[in-house]
């Protein structure tokens, strides 16, 4: 129960029917009024003592402090028990500190994505799966008022210099351990409050990782490992969720240490650790002033300019993606990236549309010829009914063939019915039986023809 309903109840329950604020109904807005007045005091203790939030024991004290004597003065007509004191308390501190309600579950790792539907719905994304979020109670997990999760936006947004307001409903942000979130108020949402946070994990998962997963399996991820040190240009294609950035990350940790690699983000969410001479660009919004954005395209035409031996973006939505191919087509070999598509061919399109968004009235058959000369190998993700998210097509990209771009699927994921239920799908990448039309750069980086499945993937005569 949180505190707003504890005063309710007490409050509607007097005997006393002439209490004003049983009949009025205000309680919540006095208790509101409580928490912010106090919070306002540890704001100016903070401005002394900038350790303060980092302190818990002198943090709480002070709380504690502010309270009693507000709860003594202001809103003396509350009439507070020590319990209820002491759980206005925690709820302050955790505003002040962490993120409310919900910082248990930004703190859990087996949680993936937190949705905040509102004041009363809270879902959460666990093994693949939806489900209500609970209290330690088992109590569906709800906010007190639209002010607390008001509050609570205000805190994720104001670090990036961000403002969300009716002017300004729709905002973008990050947390500090890197978690995406989207934030959407009214009036575009009719709901109120909308909050969408995509975690990831601390450490990213290497390949082993997502082979343990069942993503894909340890032939496959060798085959990939040559790839991406043969320097093919790899597109990371699939659906919302399919585990696109998780991917990317790990095929990331192919590129070998020695290379100067620049990443491009809209938000920072690539670890590449092994990397020495890595440096990360990040995309930036407008401020409230509607003023000085800098967007994906200009950040990978600057990258261009640093001497990359490669070039990771984290995802192509829009024109940057011309700029992409032309880094692929210009020298910079084994870039990689990530597109929202639902199939390896459906990426070939998104590619001409989003360069058709760059501004420049290119003809579709010069836009074909850069996608065919860029693009080499396209590894498309799914999430399955099950929840979880593998590998389902490996496809190679080839050249233009009467004005259409030609692919072949080197590997499609196939189920195996007898071993699969409706709990958990089973099956397996299975080789299509063709051979890699663009073998150069595996034989210039000096490796052996490679054999999958008992298949070789490079003609007889090479």
């Amino acid at each position: 129960m949180s505190i707003e309903e504890a005063i309710k109840r007490k409050l509607y329950t007097a005997e006393d029917e002439d209490n004003p604020y049983a009949r009025s109904g205000h309680q919540s807005e006095r208790v509101e009024e409580l928490k912010k007045t106090v919070r306002e005091h540890i704001m100016k203790e903070t401005s002394r003592n900038k350790q303060l939030l980092l302190q818990k024991q002198a943090l709480n004290s002070a709380i504690w402090h502010y309270l009693e004597k507000e709860s003594e003065t202001q809103f003396r007509e509350l009439l507070l028990t020590n319990d209820e004191k002491r759980l206005t308390a925690e709820e302050i501190r955790q505003q002040m500190v962490g993120f409310g309600i919900i910082d248990p579950l930004v703190k859990r790792s087996d949680i993936t994505e937190i949705m905040i539907n509102g004041t009363d719905q809270v879902f959460v994304e666990k093994d693949g799966k939806l489900q209500l979020a609970y209290d330690e109670d088992g109590q569906p997990l709800k906010f007190g008022s639209e002010n607390e999760l008001l509050n609570l936006i205000e805190k994720i947004v104001a670090p990036i210099n961000r403002k969300v307001d009716e002017s300004d409903p729709i905002v973008d942000a990050r947390l500090p351990d890197g978690s995406r979130v989207n934030v959407v108020i009214r009036p575009v949402s009719l709901e109120g409050p909308i909050v969408t946070i995509r975690k990831f994990p601390e450490n990213p998962y290497p390949m082993e990782k997502l082979i343990e997963f069942g993503a894909l399996d340890e032939e496959i991820a060798d085959f990939l490992y040559h790839l991406v040190q043969a320097k093919y240009n790899v597109v990371i294609s699939g659906g919302t969720g399919s585990g696109k950035t998780t991917f990317l990350n790990a095929l990331s940790m192919y590129i070998p240490g020695s290379e100067r690699i620049i990443t491009v983000e809209d938000s920072a969410e690539l670890k590449l650790t092994q990397i020495a001479n890595l440096v990360r660009l990040e995309t930036r919004p407008a401020n409230i002033e509607g003023k000085g954005e800098i967007p994906m395209r200009e950040l990978v035409r600057t990258a261009l300019r640093m001497r990359p031996d490669r070039i990771v973006v984290g995802e192509v939505r829009g024109g940057e993606a011309l700029d992409m191919l032309q880094a692929m087509n210009t020298g910079h070999d084994g870039s990689l990236t990530t597109g929202h598509a639902n199939s390896a061919a459906d990426m070939l399109s998104r590619l001409e549309t989003m360069v058709l968004m760059s501004g420049l009235e290119l003809p579709i058959p010069a836009i074909r010829r850069q996608i065919a000369s860029a693009v080499e190998i396209i590894v498309h993700l799914g999430r399955m009914r099950d929840g979880s998210r593998k590998v389902l097509q490996i496809t190679e990209v080839r050249e233009l063939n009467n004005g259409e771009i030609e692919t072949v699927d080197l590997f499609t994921w196939k189920m195996d019915p007898d071993k699969s239920t409706s709990e958990k799908l089973t099956g397996k990448l299975e080789a299509a039986g063709q051979t890699m039309s663009q073998q150069g750069k595996w034989e210039a980086a000096g490796f052996k023809p490679p054999v999958i499945r008992g298949i070789s993937l490079l003609e007889e005569s090479i």
